[in-house]
């Protein structure tokens, strides 16, 4: 294999605060040891249209702050296709990239390992993504600022809720994991969390909320994790027959929560992944996701952190139900 001299850089999926500093530290790290470092603009779409930047130090300064990502970032269907994925591969070869780094989710590091294993090129994948819900890290960049963002909304909610006695059904992002709504459901004392991980009736519901409500609390927060079929208008819709006492509203956190600037621990996390990945291309690793566990920084094949569903800690489960009476 040829020596690597130029890293290309790109961010795709949802951004995820803290992804910015990611980039610096890549850019930073990668010039330190000797690369020449590129900037690849609006993720997978970029690569394949050429949009494509030398990064220098400057570039670079004063983002750490930032929420989003200065490279910009998009959703590609092309590059689900082989054909797409050749393109890619050849704006690679123009503008002589011999190693990617990816930061997202799941179906990021999916078409990075699968742009990988086509052409047997040099990717390393970094975990930005707010879901928290990628195998092999025991956080992922934007996990933690999005937990604040979260919790900050609750506490405001929870004194309308006050005010009111109002009951309130708030929705979070997570896609297919709970493990946002559920670690906020703690941090926030809400009275009951609804996750994918763990089935919950109507019935249970009830009877969860019940408990504090029938003893003295005027007021009731329910963190929803979303979904297509049972969120939070779902729930608040088929409970409002058991508390008619009480006003039931729902409030969709939405997109806010993707925002904002990053809190330290996801500015530490993302600098320390980010020099991990020009670690690992100095030593001659491949297709592999920086992780961080037990706080030290591992790495993690594409085909596990990619294929095997992060285990969900149930015992959280328990803790919020004690402490919910």
């Amino acid at each position: 294999m040829s020596r690597i001299k130029t890293i290309g850089i790109l961010t795709s999926g949802g951004d995820a605060p803290g992804m910015n500093a990611a980039i610096r530290a890549l850019t930073r790290s990668g010039i330190y040891n000797g690369f020449t470092m590129k900037g690849i603009y609006r993720g997978y779409d970029g690569l394949i249209k050429g949009e494509v930047k030398e990064l220098t130090t400057e570039d670079v300064s004063g983002i750490i702050t930032r929420g989003g990502t200065i490279l910009k970032s998009a959703r590609s269907k092309e590059f689900a296709t082989p054909e797409g994925r050749k393109k890619a591969f050849e704006t690679c070869q123009k503008e002589n990239i011999d190693a990617l780094v990816v930061i997202g989710g799941n179906g990021s590091l999916t078409g990075a390992r699968d742009f990988a294993m086509d052409f047997d090129f040099p990717v390393i994948g970094l975990p930005g993504t707010i879901d928290n819900d990628l195998y092999g890290t025991d956080a992922t960049i934007g996990y933690d600022t999005t937990m604040n963002t979260i919790m900050e909304c609750v506490d405001r909610i929870r004194d309308t809720a006050n005010s009111h006695e109002r009951i309130f059904f708030i929705e979070v992002m997570g896609r297919d994991a709970g493990f946002l709504a559920q670690n906020c459901a703690i941090a926030c004392g809400a009275e009951a969390a609804i996750v994918p991980e763990e089935a919950t009736d109507v019935d249970q519901l009830a009877v969860f909320m019940g408990r504090g409500i029938r003893k003295s609390k005027k007021s009731c927060i329910v963190i929803v994790s979303e979904s297509p079929k049972c969120g939070a208008l779902f729930y608040a819709d088929r409970v409002k027959h058991e508390f008619p006492e009480f006003d039931v509203r729902v409030s969709i956190l939405g997109h806010l929560q993707r925002g904002g600037s990053p809190s330290a621990r996801d500015r530490i996390l993302a600098s320390c992944m980010g020099v991990g990945a020009i670690e690992a291309i100095l030593q001659g690793q491949r297709n592999v996701m920086v992780g961080y566990r037990m706080n030290e920084i591992v790495y993690v094949p594409f085909s596990e952190c990619i294929r095997t569903d992060k285990r969900f800690d149930k015992r959280l489960i328990n803790v919020l139900d004690e402490l919910s009476i």
